[in-house]
């Protein structure tokens, strides 16, 4: 895309049946590019890169305030926060791990699940309104933190041997077909596993914010002369869409921490 078309995307005076010639400014990947807000000594700090700063101090700071000086009758502060974490502790880890085997992981969990929903909450928010999550090396570390518990976990709960035999599912009762099984399982889990695990997160934010985009531009394009009633359609998508969205945000941080609880279970498991 060239710098024309890239300010042509941007140019809300592009409005239907205008004057100035400019046709839909429809939404695409330069809806996912930011200018640097600063740059030192060859790196680039831009919006994303602040929301993710700002995520992590709000889920800090939140979780410091309710817990930091706990109380035993809790006040409302205290109260939202452990209904969050025993949530998490008790709808995900427990019923995944059990609560000998997850309760260590717990502390992770909670903080992994609140930091990828903030981070999807900014696309609704106003001013911020983008998910940091759709852009993909932020799910693709959270998968990465979750690869280098589980794969390591593995060998030291089975052994060398063991951790391959859990890995790849090696079973001699299969007969024959026991390294078909073998090769299938060990190229899904130790290379496909992160990948899906990261793309299925970065994916729904990725479209849920170009529909945003797309229908918020759209209400402002048809804003003019008798195609208002049409604009007034494509607003009430967008609420739609909004209200669509915050559902989405929440369920994707849980589908994120129930994959990470599973593949960490299939790690301490007599058989994958």
């Amino acid at each position: 895309m060239s710098a024309e078309q890239t300010e042509l995307a941007f140019d809300w005076s592009c409005r239907i049946m205008s004057d100035n010639g400019c046709g839909f400014p429809a939404p695409g990947l330069h809806s996912f590019l930011f200018k640097p807000i600063f740059e030192v000594g060859g790196f680039e700090f831009n919006k994303v890169m602040l929301l993710a700063l700002i995520t992590t101090l709000v889920v800090i700071t939140f979780f410091y305030a309710a817990f930091g000086k706990a109380k035993v009758v809790p006040g409302k502060l205290q109260m939202i926060g452990e209904a969050g974490y025993d949530f998490v502790r008790r709808g995900i880890v427990y019923e995944t791990l059990g609560k000998k085997e997850g309760e260590k992981y717990v502390p992770l969990m909670v903080s992994m699940f609140f930091f990828i929903w903030i981070m999807n909450i900014w696309s609704v928010v106003p001013l911020s309104q983008f998910p940091v999550s759709s852009v993909f090396a932020y799910p693709v570390v959270l998968a990465v933190i979750t690869y280098l518990i589980w794969v390591p976990l593995t060998f030291k709960r089975h052994g060398f041997v063991g951790g391959w035999k859990n890995i790849t599912g090696y079973d001699n009762s299969l007969g024959p077909i026991k390294w078909l099984v073998a090769f299938i399982e060990f190229f899904s889990n130790l290379l496909v596993r992160p990948f899906t695990h990261s793309v299925r997160l970065f994916a729904n934010m990725f479209a849920g914010h170009l529909m945003l985009v797309m229908f918020t531009v759209a209400s402002w394009y048809l804003l003019n002369s008798w195609m208002i009633p049409a604009a007034g359609v494509s607003f009430v998508m967008t609420m739609a869409m909004i209200v669509f969205e915050l559902f989405v945000q929440a369920v994707q941080a849980y589908v994120f921490v129930l994959l990470a609880c599973s593949y960490i279970q299939g790690a301490v498991a007599e058989h994958h």
